[in-house]
Protein backbone atom coordinates (compact mmCIF):
# COMPACT_ATOMS: atom_id res chain seq x y z
CA UNK A 1 0.00 0.00 0.00
CA UNK A 2 1.33 3.52 -0.68
CA UNK A 3 2.51 5.26 2.45
CA UNK A 4 3.12 8.90 3.19
CA UNK A 5 5.76 9.42 5.82
CA UNK A 6 4.17 12.64 7.03
CA UNK A 7 0.88 10.94 7.79
CA UNK A 8 -0.44 8.36 10.15
CA UNK A 9 -3.44 6.51 8.72
CA UNK A 10 -6.62 8.58 8.37
CA UNK A 11 -5.21 11.84 9.77
CA UNK A 12 -6.98 15.20 9.92
CA UNK A 13 -7.02 17.39 6.79
CA UNK A 14 -3.66 18.77 5.71
CA UNK A 15 -2.41 22.30 6.22
CA UNK A 16 -2.65 24.30 3.01
CA UNK A 17 1.14 24.46 2.56
CA UNK A 18 1.40 20.66 2.56
CA UNK A 19 -1.57 20.34 0.20
CA UNK A 20 0.08 22.79 -2.20
CA UNK A 21 3.34 20.82 -1.99
CA UNK A 22 1.57 17.58 -2.85
CA UNK A 23 -0.27 19.23 -5.74
CA UNK A 24 3.05 20.58 -7.03
CA UNK A 25 4.64 17.14 -6.83
CA UNK A 26 1.88 15.22 -8.62
CA UNK A 27 1.59 17.96 -11.28
CA UNK A 28 5.33 17.93 -11.98
CA UNK A 29 6.43 16.62 -15.35
CA UNK A 30 6.72 12.82 -15.57
CA UNK A 31 5.57 12.28 -11.99
CA UNK A 32 2.63 9.89 -11.90
CA UNK A 33 0.90 8.38 -8.88
CA UNK A 34 3.36 5.50 -8.40
CA UNK A 35 6.36 7.83 -8.73
CA UNK A 36 4.72 10.31 -6.33
CA UNK A 37 4.54 7.72 -3.55
CA UNK A 38 8.03 6.42 -4.29
CA UNK A 39 9.52 9.91 -4.02
CA UNK A 40 7.77 10.62 -0.72
CA UNK A 41 8.76 7.20 0.64
CA UNK A 42 12.40 7.98 -0.23
CA UNK A 43 12.51 11.62 0.91
CA UNK A 44 9.98 11.77 3.73
CA UNK A 45 7.68 14.57 2.60
CA UNK A 46 6.36 16.29 -0.51
CA UNK A 47 8.52 19.36 0.16
CA UNK A 48 11.66 17.23 0.46
CA UNK A 49 10.72 15.30 -2.69
CA UNK A 50 10.29 18.56 -4.60
CA UNK A 51 13.71 19.73 -3.44
CA UNK A 52 15.27 16.44 -4.52
CA UNK A 53 13.46 16.10 -7.84
CA UNK A 54 15.84 18.23 -9.98
CA UNK A 55 18.78 16.24 -8.64
CA UNK A 56 17.04 12.94 -9.32
CA UNK A 57 16.36 14.11 -12.87
CA UNK A 58 19.94 15.33 -13.31
CA UNK A 59 21.26 11.96 -12.17
CA UNK A 60 19.04 10.41 -14.82
CA UNK A 61 20.59 12.67 -17.49
CA UNK A 62 17.76 15.23 -17.60
CA UNK A 63 19.23 18.71 -17.17
CA UNK A 64 17.23 21.82 -16.34
CA UNK A 65 14.33 19.91 -14.79
CA UNK A 66 11.91 22.12 -12.86
CA UNK A 67 9.09 20.98 -10.62
CA UNK A 68 5.59 22.38 -11.00
CA UNK A 69 5.65 26.04 -9.84
CA UNK A 70 3.89 26.91 -6.60
CA UNK A 71 1.69 29.44 -8.40
CA UNK A 72 0.25 26.72 -10.64
CA UNK A 73 -0.71 24.56 -7.66
CA UNK A 74 -2.23 27.51 -5.80
CA UNK A 75 -4.23 28.48 -8.89
CA UNK A 76 -5.58 24.92 -9.10
CA UNK A 77 -6.59 25.07 -5.45
CA UNK A 78 -8.26 28.45 -5.85
CA UNK A 79 -10.21 27.41 -8.95
CA UNK A 80 -11.43 24.22 -7.31
CA UNK A 81 -12.64 26.08 -4.24
CA UNK A 82 -14.50 28.58 -6.42
CA UNK A 83 -16.34 25.62 -7.97
CA UNK A 84 -17.21 24.14 -4.60
CA UNK A 85 -14.84 21.18 -5.07
CA UNK A 86 -13.13 19.76 -2.00
CA UNK A 87 -9.77 17.93 -1.97
CA UNK A 88 -9.58 14.32 -0.81
CA UNK A 89 -5.92 13.70 0.01
CA UNK A 90 -4.38 10.26 0.32
CA UNK A 91 -3.63 9.39 3.93
CA UNK A 92 -6.14 11.83 5.41
CA UNK A 93 -9.69 11.46 6.68
CA UNK A 94 -12.28 11.44 3.94
CA UNK A 95 -10.12 9.65 1.39
CA UNK A 96 -11.78 6.40 0.17
CA UNK A 97 -10.30 3.50 2.15
CA UNK A 98 -10.54 0.94 -0.65
CA UNK A 99 -8.76 3.25 -3.07
CA UNK A 100 -6.05 4.10 -0.55
CA UNK A 101 -4.82 0.49 -0.60
CA UNK A 102 -3.78 0.62 -4.26
CA UNK A 103 -0.14 1.14 -5.30
CA UNK A 104 -1.19 3.77 -7.88
CA UNK A 105 -3.92 5.47 -5.84
CA UNK A 106 -4.53 9.10 -6.84
CA UNK A 107 -2.62 11.30 -4.38
CA UNK A 108 -5.38 13.94 -4.58
CA UNK A 109 -9.00 13.68 -5.70
CA UNK A 110 -11.32 16.63 -6.31
CA UNK A 111 -14.89 15.99 -5.18
CA UNK A 112 -18.16 17.78 -5.90
CA UNK A 113 -21.28 16.58 -4.09
CA UNK A 114 -21.96 14.07 -1.35
CA UNK A 115 -18.63 12.79 -0.06
CA UNK A 116 -20.54 10.73 2.54
CA UNK A 117 -21.29 8.25 -0.26
CA UNK A 118 -17.66 7.14 -0.08
CA UNK A 119 -18.40 5.58 3.32
CA UNK A 120 -20.96 3.17 1.87
CA UNK A 121 -20.34 -0.10 -0.03
CA UNK A 122 -19.80 0.53 -3.73
CA UNK A 123 -20.29 -1.52 -6.89
CA UNK A 124 -19.15 -0.41 -10.35
CA UNK A 125 -21.41 -0.83 -13.37
CA UNK A 126 -19.73 -0.31 -16.74
CA UNK A 127 -20.39 -1.17 -20.36
CA UNK A 128 -20.76 -0.14 -23.95
CA UNK A 129 -21.41 3.43 -25.06
CA UNK A 130 -23.45 2.17 -28.03
CA UNK A 131 -25.50 -0.06 -25.77
CA UNK A 132 -28.46 -2.07 -26.97
CA UNK A 133 -31.93 -1.47 -25.56
CA UNK A 134 -31.65 -4.76 -23.68
CA UNK A 135 -28.28 -3.72 -22.28
CA UNK A 136 -29.66 -0.39 -21.09
CA UNK A 137 -32.63 -2.15 -19.49
CA UNK A 138 -30.32 -4.62 -17.73
CA UNK A 139 -28.06 -1.84 -16.43
CA UNK A 140 -31.07 0.01 -15.10
CA UNK A 141 -32.43 -3.08 -13.34
CA UNK A 142 -29.06 -3.92 -11.80
CA UNK A 143 -28.51 -0.37 -10.58
CA UNK A 144 -31.99 -0.17 -9.08
CA UNK A 145 -31.52 -3.50 -7.29
CA UNK A 146 -28.08 -2.61 -5.96
CA UNK A 147 -29.35 0.76 -4.76
CA UNK A 148 -32.26 -0.89 -2.94
CA UNK A 149 -29.76 -3.22 -1.24
CA UNK A 150 -27.77 -0.22 0.06
CA UNK A 151 -24.94 -0.10 -2.49
CA UNK A 152 -23.64 3.02 -4.19
CA UNK A 153 -23.35 2.63 -7.97
CA UNK A 154 -20.06 3.84 -9.46
CA UNK A 155 -19.55 4.50 -13.18
CA UNK A 156 -17.87 6.83 -15.66
CA UNK A 157 -20.70 9.12 -16.85
CA UNK A 158 -20.32 7.96 -20.46
CA UNK A 159 -23.10 7.28 -22.92
CA UNK A 160 -25.04 4.03 -22.87
CA UNK A 161 -24.57 1.70 -19.89
CA UNK A 162 -22.89 4.31 -17.65
CA UNK A 163 -25.70 6.81 -18.17
CA UNK A 164 -28.41 4.20 -17.49
CA UNK A 165 -26.68 3.07 -14.28
CA UNK A 166 -26.28 6.62 -12.94
CA UNK A 167 -29.87 7.56 -13.71
CA UNK A 168 -31.28 4.48 -12.01
CA UNK A 169 -29.27 5.03 -8.83
CA UNK A 170 -29.44 8.83 -8.70
CA UNK A 171 -32.01 9.07 -5.92
CA UNK A 172 -30.18 6.69 -3.57
CA UNK A 173 -26.54 7.45 -4.38
CA UNK A 174 -24.24 7.29 -7.39
CA UNK A 175 -20.64 8.31 -8.01
CA UNK A 176 -19.34 9.51 -11.38
CA UNK A 177 -15.58 9.33 -11.92
CA UNK A 178 -14.50 11.92 -14.49
CA UNK A 179 -11.78 11.50 -17.13
CA UNK A 180 -11.33 15.29 -17.25
CA UNK A 181 -11.70 18.00 -14.65
CA UNK A 182 -14.47 17.66 -12.10
CA UNK A 183 -16.29 20.59 -13.75
CA UNK A 184 -15.97 19.39 -17.36
CA UNK A 185 -19.10 17.86 -18.91
CA UNK A 186 -18.22 14.94 -21.18
CA UNK A 187 -20.07 14.01 -23.26
CA UNK A 188 -22.04 17.25 -23.43
CA UNK A 189 -25.32 15.37 -23.90
CA UNK A 190 -25.02 14.26 -20.26
CA UNK A 191 -25.02 17.83 -18.93
CA UNK A 192 -28.30 17.53 -17.02
CA UNK A 193 -27.18 14.23 -15.46
CA UNK A 194 -23.77 15.77 -14.69
CA UNK A 195 -25.48 18.60 -12.78
CA UNK A 196 -27.86 16.23 -10.99
CA UNK A 197 -25.00 14.02 -9.79
CA UNK A 198 -23.20 17.09 -8.43
CA UNK A 199 -26.23 17.77 -6.22
CA UNK A 200 -27.60 14.32 -5.38
CA UNK A 201 -24.52 12.14 -5.91
CA UNK A 202 -20.78 12.68 -6.17
CA UNK A 203 -18.41 13.64 -8.98
CA UNK A 204 -14.72 12.74 -8.60
CA UNK A 205 -11.60 13.54 -10.62
CA UNK A 206 -7.86 13.32 -10.01
CA UNK A 207 -7.23 16.09 -12.56
CA UNK A 208 -7.27 19.89 -12.18
CA UNK A 209 -10.58 21.63 -12.77
CA UNK A 210 -11.03 22.66 -16.39
CA UNK A 211 -8.88 19.91 -17.89
CA UNK A 212 -10.44 18.51 -21.06
CA UNK A 213 -10.36 14.70 -21.22
CA UNK A 214 -7.95 13.07 -23.65
CA UNK A 215 -7.65 9.44 -24.70
CA UNK A 216 -4.93 8.62 -22.15
CA UNK A 217 -7.10 9.89 -19.29
CA UNK A 218 -9.78 7.22 -19.67
CA UNK A 219 -7.68 4.18 -18.60
CA UNK A 220 -6.49 6.27 -15.63
CA UNK A 221 -10.10 7.07 -14.78
CA UNK A 222 -11.05 3.39 -15.06
CA UNK A 223 -8.61 2.33 -12.33
CA UNK A 224 -10.42 4.68 -9.94
CA UNK A 225 -13.83 3.28 -10.88
CA UNK A 226 -12.71 -0.27 -10.12
CA UNK A 227 -10.58 0.77 -7.14
CA UNK A 228 -13.53 2.34 -5.35
CA UNK A 229 -15.76 -0.68 -5.83
CA UNK A 230 -16.05 -4.05 -4.13
CA UNK A 231 -16.94 -5.55 -7.52
CA UNK A 232 -17.17 -4.53 -11.19
CA UNK A 233 -20.15 -5.62 -13.26
CA UNK A 234 -19.75 -5.44 -17.05
CA UNK A 235 -23.11 -5.28 -18.82
CA UNK A 236 -22.05 -4.98 -22.48
CA UNK A 237 -18.54 -4.63 -23.89
CA UNK A 238 -16.84 -5.18 -27.21
CA UNK A 239 -13.74 -7.37 -27.43
CA UNK A 240 -11.54 -4.24 -27.45
CA UNK A 241 -13.13 -1.69 -25.13
CA UNK A 242 -12.54 0.52 -22.13
CA UNK A 243 -14.89 -1.65 -20.13
CA UNK A 244 -12.54 -4.62 -20.55
CA UNK A 245 -9.65 -2.44 -19.41
CA UNK A 246 -11.67 -1.65 -16.29
CA UNK A 247 -12.34 -5.37 -15.77
CA UNK A 248 -8.66 -6.31 -16.12
CA UNK A 249 -7.65 -3.49 -13.77
CA UNK A 250 -10.24 -4.73 -11.29
CA UNK A 251 -8.67 -8.19 -11.34
CA UNK A 252 -5.23 -6.67 -10.69
CA UNK A 253 -6.74 -4.80 -7.75
CA UNK A 254 -8.30 -7.93 -6.26
CA UNK A 255 -11.87 -6.91 -7.07
CA UNK A 256 -14.58 -9.32 -8.18
CA UNK A 257 -15.47 -9.19 -11.87
CA UNK A 258 -18.96 -10.12 -13.03
CA UNK A 259 -20.43 -10.07 -16.53
CA UNK A 260 -23.80 -10.26 -18.23
CA UNK A 261 -23.78 -12.83 -21.06
CA UNK A 262 -24.89 -11.89 -24.56
CA UNK A 263 -25.61 -13.39 -27.94
CA UNK A 264 -22.47 -14.70 -29.69
CA UNK A 265 -23.37 -12.76 -32.86
CA UNK A 266 -23.61 -9.42 -31.05
CA UNK A 267 -20.22 -7.64 -31.05
CA UNK A 268 -21.31 -5.69 -27.98
CA UNK A 269 -21.43 -8.96 -26.04
CA UNK A 270 -18.04 -10.29 -27.16
CA UNK A 271 -16.12 -8.78 -24.25
CA UNK A 272 -18.57 -10.03 -21.63
CA UNK A 273 -18.54 -13.52 -23.14
CA UNK A 274 -14.73 -13.50 -23.09
CA UNK A 275 -14.76 -12.52 -19.41
CA UNK A 276 -17.17 -15.35 -18.64
CA UNK A 277 -15.01 -17.81 -20.56
CA UNK A 278 -12.05 -16.72 -18.44
CA UNK A 279 -13.84 -17.17 -15.12
CA UNK A 280 -15.92 -14.06 -14.41
CA UNK A 281 -19.14 -14.59 -12.45
CA UNK A 282 -22.21 -14.83 -14.65
CA UNK A 283 -24.94 -12.27 -13.94
CA UNK A 284 -28.58 -13.02 -14.74
CA UNK A 285 -29.98 -10.46 -12.32
CA UNK A 286 -29.15 -8.44 -9.24
CA UNK A 287 -29.40 -11.55 -7.03
CA UNK A 288 -26.26 -12.95 -8.69
CA UNK A 289 -24.37 -9.75 -7.89
CA UNK A 290 -25.56 -9.70 -4.28
CA UNK A 291 -24.59 -13.37 -3.85
CA UNK A 292 -21.09 -12.61 -5.13
CA UNK A 293 -20.79 -9.63 -2.79
CA UNK A 294 -21.64 -11.87 0.15
CA UNK A 295 -18.44 -13.86 -0.38
CA UNK A 296 -15.20 -12.71 1.33
CA UNK A 297 -13.31 -10.15 -0.80
CA UNK A 298 -9.97 -10.99 -2.38
CA UNK A 299 -6.93 -9.09 -1.05
CA UNK A 300 -5.92 -6.07 -3.17
CA UNK A 301 -2.66 -6.07 -5.09
CA UNK A 302 -0.23 -3.73 -3.35
CA UNK A 303 3.37 -2.72 -3.87
CA UNK A 304 4.39 -4.70 -0.80
CA UNK A 305 2.78 -7.85 -2.16
CA UNK A 306 4.54 -7.41 -5.47
CA UNK A 307 7.89 -7.24 -3.72
CA UNK A 308 7.47 -10.28 -1.45
CA UNK A 309 9.08 -12.93 -3.66
CA UNK A 310 12.78 -13.41 -2.83
CA UNK A 311 15.16 -12.47 -5.62
CA UNK A 312 18.90 -13.06 -6.03
CA UNK A 313 20.92 -9.81 -6.00
CA UNK A 314 23.34 -9.41 -8.90
CA UNK A 315 24.37 -5.75 -8.61
CA UNK A 316 27.36 -4.40 -6.71
CA UNK A 317 26.19 -2.27 -3.78
CA UNK A 318 27.96 0.57 -2.02
CA UNK A 319 29.04 -1.00 1.32
CA UNK A 320 28.19 0.24 4.79
CA UNK A 321 25.05 2.12 3.82
CA UNK A 322 21.52 1.62 5.16
CA UNK A 323 19.42 -0.80 3.13
CA UNK A 324 17.04 1.93 1.93
CA UNK A 325 19.95 4.05 0.68
CA UNK A 326 21.84 1.36 -1.23
CA UNK A 327 22.17 2.07 -4.94
CA UNK A 328 23.97 0.26 -7.75
CA UNK A 329 27.33 1.71 -8.79
CA UNK A 330 27.34 3.77 -12.00
CA UNK A 331 28.65 1.07 -14.33
CA UNK A 332 26.04 -1.36 -13.12
CA UNK A 333 23.32 1.28 -13.57
CA UNK A 334 24.05 1.51 -17.27
CA UNK A 335 23.99 -2.27 -17.59
CA UNK A 336 20.73 -2.50 -15.66
CA UNK A 337 19.11 0.28 -17.74
CA UNK A 338 20.03 -1.58 -20.91
CA UNK A 339 18.68 -4.84 -19.53
CA UNK A 340 15.42 -3.21 -18.44
CA UNK A 341 14.91 -1.57 -21.84
CA UNK A 342 15.72 -4.81 -23.65
CA UNK A 343 12.85 -6.51 -21.82
CA UNK A 344 10.32 -3.76 -22.53
CA UNK A 345 8.44 -2.85 -25.69
CA UNK A 346 5.41 -0.80 -26.69
CA UNK A 347 3.07 -3.39 -25.13
CA UNK A 348 2.81 -2.78 -21.34
CA UNK A 349 4.44 -5.24 -18.94
CA UNK A 350 3.65 -5.54 -15.23
CA UNK A 351 6.39 -4.04 -13.07
CA UNK A 352 6.43 -7.01 -10.71
CA UNK A 353 6.82 -9.36 -13.68
CA UNK A 354 9.75 -7.28 -14.96
CA UNK A 355 11.40 -7.48 -11.53
CA UNK A 356 10.92 -11.26 -11.47
CA UNK A 357 12.39 -11.55 -14.97
CA UNK A 358 15.43 -9.52 -13.90
CA UNK A 359 15.85 -11.72 -10.80
CA UNK A 360 16.82 -8.69 -8.71
CA UNK A 361 15.61 -7.13 -5.45
CA UNK A 362 12.76 -4.67 -5.99
CA UNK A 363 14.77 -2.05 -4.06
CA UNK A 364 17.44 -2.11 -6.77
CA UNK A 365 15.09 -1.94 -9.72
CA UNK A 366 12.62 0.69 -8.50
CA UNK A 367 15.05 3.68 -8.43
CA UNK A 368 16.33 2.84 -11.91
CA UNK A 369 12.77 2.66 -13.25
CA UNK A 370 12.22 6.13 -11.80
CA UNK A 371 15.31 7.43 -13.60
CA UNK A 372 14.21 5.89 -16.89
CA UNK A 373 10.76 7.43 -16.40
CA UNK A 374 12.24 10.88 -15.79
CA UNK A 375 14.37 10.46 -18.90
CA UNK A 376 11.21 9.77 -20.87
CA UNK A 377 12.40 6.31 -21.92
CA UNK A 378 9.62 4.37 -20.21
CA UNK A 379 5.99 5.20 -19.43
CA UNK A 380 3.74 3.97 -16.66
CA UNK A 381 0.11 2.95 -17.11
CA UNK A 382 -2.58 2.14 -14.53
CA UNK A 383 -2.32 -1.25 -12.86
CA UNK A 384 1.46 -1.16 -12.39
CA UNK A 385 2.20 -1.54 -16.12
CA UNK A 386 5.32 -0.23 -17.86
CA UNK A 387 6.14 0.22 -21.55
CA UNK A 388 9.16 1.43 -23.52
CA UNK A 389 8.94 4.83 -25.17
CA UNK A 390 11.97 4.81 -27.49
Amino acid sequence: MPTLAADSPRTAPLAEAELVARLRLIRSRRVGATTFFRLIDEHGSAEAALDALPGVARAAGVDGYEACPEGVARAELSKARALGAVPLVHGTSGYPEALAELPDAPPVLWAVGRTDLLNRPMVALVGARNASSLGVRMARKLAEGLAEAGHVVVSGLARGIDRAAHLAALDTGTIAVMAGGVNVVYPTENESLFNAIGGQGLRLSEHPAGLQPQARHFPQRNRIISGLARAVVVVEAAARSGSLITARTALDQGRDVLAVPGHPFDARAAGCNMLLRDGATLVRGVEDVLDALAAPPAPPLTRAAAAEAPRRPRITEVPDTPAHARRPVAADCAVLHAEILSRLGPSPLAEDQLIRDLNLPAGHVAPELLMLELEGRIARAPGGLISRMD
